[in-house]
């Protein structure tokens, strides 16, 4: 048993340690040297006016929450309908609980009016 985990053992010791030394080298190794002009923003040769941390709207964040979880869903859809005919009513039961679940949930942001710009 030994002969068969040594090799893997070796091999995740290893990537742990180049990961480590990648991570912390140029930390350990770079010269530290900050100036106003290094800490700005790169704006294309042209000097920002305004400060590049803006801070974004909450509506964004929640219409790409929305997005994620339409296209999570489908991720599911898509390998389903390449097998429907192989799962039977057993799957098509499933997949109809699933969409019924996205779809209450649509309902209930729908109402919330998280998809009211304002």
């Amino acid at each position: 048993m030994f002969e068969t985990l040594f090799p893997i053992a070796v091999l995740a010791a290893l990537v742990i340690v180049t990961v480590v030394a990648m991570a912390y080298l140029p930390e350990l190794l770079a010269r530290k040297t900050y100036s106003k002009r290094k800490l700005a923003p790169y704006e294309c040769g042209i000097i920002p006016e305004t400060d590049a941390r803006d801070r974004f709207s909450v509506k964004f964040y929640l219409i790409a929450i929305i997005f994620i979880v339409f296209d999570i869903e489908v991720v599911f859809v898509f390998p389903w309908a390449l097998v429907f005919k192989d799962l039977g009513v057993f799957g098509l039961i499933e997949m109809g609980v699933f969409m019924l679940i996205l779809l209450i949930g649509y309902f209930y942001i729908v109402g919330k009016g998280v998809l009211k710009w304002e």
